[in-house]
């Protein structure tokens, strides 16, 4: 019996000193590589160019109606806008992205083109140049300086524009507060023989980045000369838009060779890209 009890103590021993060779995983190949897994980066979101104020995914606007915004098209980008206005009249422009800031164009209108009228006259191309010079903050306005030598409703009779061009300009684009409503106020030189001085008071509110409410205070001056224009922007695509907008809202008479000086409807189309 003590034989028995010896042996069995035994046997217990040399199990309890050996718990876990049994269980012990089989060792791993020398060539397999041990798994690792990394956390998933979250990328930042994309930031605007610089020099661009856009509504959400749409192209920079750089004009709301007749005046500018302190927006520049990309390094590398280009627009295209037709304009069709009264007495058949077609005004094309083209503008590129020549340098960072610092945009490039030309425009040509021609009378007549549209319509039953017979007679066609294509106007002197002019040119504009666009520098935007401060991006701006939450507290202060973004900054563009520029050139603007196109005139609105030539008349071929006074051999002149009824709306004089812009010329020289400094403007500024800031939000209001509410998300979508901006100012683009602007100041100009547009004859630098009388070197008068005229302002522009443009707001402009995007709805959700389908459309654009667009109004503007321009030739601010003298009062009886001002105008007031206003319209709506569709975009049909992020860089294809249309505008409706009636210009010299409110105003009556005649010009000087007897066309009207009321209200005139235009349309416009604007396709932007880039290289």
């Amino acid at each position: 019996m003590l034989i028995r009890a010896g042996v069995l103590a035994a046997f217990l021993s040399v199990w309890a000193g050996t718990p876990g060779r049994a269980a012990e995983p089989p060792e791993a190949p020398a060539d397999l590589k041990p798994i690792k897994i990394r956390p998933k980066r979250i990328e930042a979101p994309r930031q605007r160019p610089e020099g661009s104020e856009s509504t959400g995914l749409n192209a920079a606007e750089a004009a709301v109606i007749d005046a500018p915004t302190a927006a520049v098209l990309d390094y590398g980008g280009y627009s295209s806008q037709t304009r069709a206005y009264s007495h058949g009249g077609l005004l094309e422009y083209a503008s590129f992205g020549v340098y960072p800031r610092l945009n490039l164009g030309a425009s040509l209108a021609i009378n007549g083109l549209i319509g039953n009228d017979t007679t066609v006259r294509v106007r002197p191309p002019e040119v504009q140049v666009k520098f935007r010079c401060y991006d701006g903050d939450r507290y202060l306005p973004a900054l563009g300086v520029g050139y603007d030598g196109q005139g609105y409703d030539y008349s071929p009779v006074e051999k002149k524009f009824h709306d004089r061009q812009r010329g020289f300009y400094v403007v500024a684009t800031q939000e209001l507060g509410l998300p979508g409503l901006q100012a683009h106020p602007s100041f100009n030189i547009s004859d630098f023989d009388s070197n008068s001085i005229f302002g522009s008071i443009p707001l402009t509110y995007g709805i959700q980045d389908k459309a654009v409410v667009l109004f503007e205070w321009d030739n601010i001056g003298n009062f009886n000369d001002s105008r007031i224009n206003s319209g709506l922007r569709v975009y049909l695509t992020p860089k294809l838009r249309v505008d409706f907008a009636v210009r010299r809202i409110g105003q009556g008479g005649w010009f000087a060779d007897n066309t009207s000086r009321g209200p005139e409807r235009i349309v416009q189309l604007k396709y932007s890209g880039s290289f």
